[in-house]
């Protein structure tokens, strides 16, 4: 016997990231609570309308100061709260950074992100951030930096530096942010990012699953995201990679089946955005990460690390791309 296929309704943006109206948090449970098989069916075909569904977007991210951050994020094995084995080390030298880009492009890599380790830059530190900047945009690749919170005014710094994206994610619903982060409130969070868009820079923003939260705190941070005006222009997708020594680290795994309809859900509510698939991929087999393509993921970190975690080897990632017949953008 045949069954009518369950839809829910979206709405396609007339603008590019634009939002007409606002996702509840209800709706975005609705979408969560599709069978399977009508969710990805009705990503993909978001996904279709606004995008190549066989290109994915190479990233490579590059920490370029690790450890010593006084935050306590109970995922982060950067905090100098947790003793995790990773070191407080000194800002990378401009020549190491630049190297590191070329590397990146060579491999195939259109975005070079830089990381840094800090709950905010100071502007001695923005000042050296922003030499690599220009030195990374000068071979040709789009810039990305995630440096904390900003001051006021370095954002537009960071602009005229030339950089094209700041990330800045907002890690978990407001609900749950508590639980995971007390040494900033979630509207710290957000006041960075309305600095970073008053300066005309691109958005990248999203969060990470798998810290024990509900699936109605997964739908309340995709809520944040696509109600953000404009929505992210990225927007990375993290599985939880539980480091020994933080506070998250016997966190119980969040189920692949739910991390597919993570990236499915975000894909129909913020169409026009890049969906990265992004920590925790090493752990990830070819299959789940097919499904989640299939979903509507469409860039990926590219490279053997992100800041201090694993990241599968740029081999692999080639021959899964064959496999799929995916090709770089």
């Amino acid at each position: 016997m045949n069954t009518p296929t369950q839809t829910v309704q979206f709405h396609r943006q007339p603008e590019p990231h634009a939002r007409s109206e606002q996702w509840s948090v209800e709706a975005i449970e609705a979408l969560f609570d599709l069978p399977f098989n009508d969710l990805l069916f009705q990503a993909q075909t978001v996904h279709r309308q606004h995008f190549d569904a066989n290109k994915v977007q190479l990233s490579t991210l590059l920490s370029v100061k690790t450890g010593g951050c006084p935050e306590d994020c109970g995922y982060c094995p950067q905090s100098v709260r947790y003793q995790t084995g990773v070191d407080n080390q000194d800002m990378l030298p401009l020549e190491d950074v630049v190297a590191a880009a070329k590397r990146a492009k060579d491999a195939g890599a259109s975005r070079f992100c830089m990381g840094a380790a800090w709950r905010g830059p100071k502007q001695r530190d923005l000042d050296e951030v922003k030499a690599m900047i220009r030195e990374v945009k000068a071979l040709g690749m789009e810039t990305c930096a995630t440096l904390g919170l900003l001051k006021q005014g370095m954002a537009d710094q960071l602009k005229d530096a030339g950089l094209d994206y700041y990330n800045h994610n907002l890690d978990t619903s407001p609900e749950k942010y508590g639980d995971i982060i007390s040494t900033r409130q979630f509207d710290d969070r957000l006041d960075t990012l309305r600095q970073v868009r008053d300066a005309g820079l691109n958005v990248c923003c999203g969060g990470i699953v798998g810290m024990g939260e509900t699936r109605a705190d997964r739908a309340g941070l995709i809520a944040e995201l696509a109600n953000l005006s404009p929505q992210p222009e990225s927007v990375p997708i993290n599985n939880l990679v539980q480091v020994p020594g933080t506070p998250l680290a016997n966190s119980e795994s969040l189920d692949w089946t739910e991390f597919v309809r993570t990236i499915a859900v975000a894909r129909i509510t913020m169409p026009h955005s890049f969906v990265r698939l992004s920590a925790g991929r090493q752990e990830m087999p070819e299959a789940m990460q097919a499904l989640c393509f299939l979903a509507g993921a469409n860039s990926i970190f590219y490279g053997e690390k992100l800041l201090t975690t694993g990241n599968p080897e740029s081999d692999r990632d080639r021959q899964l791309f064959k496999k799929l017949d995916l090709a770089p953008l």
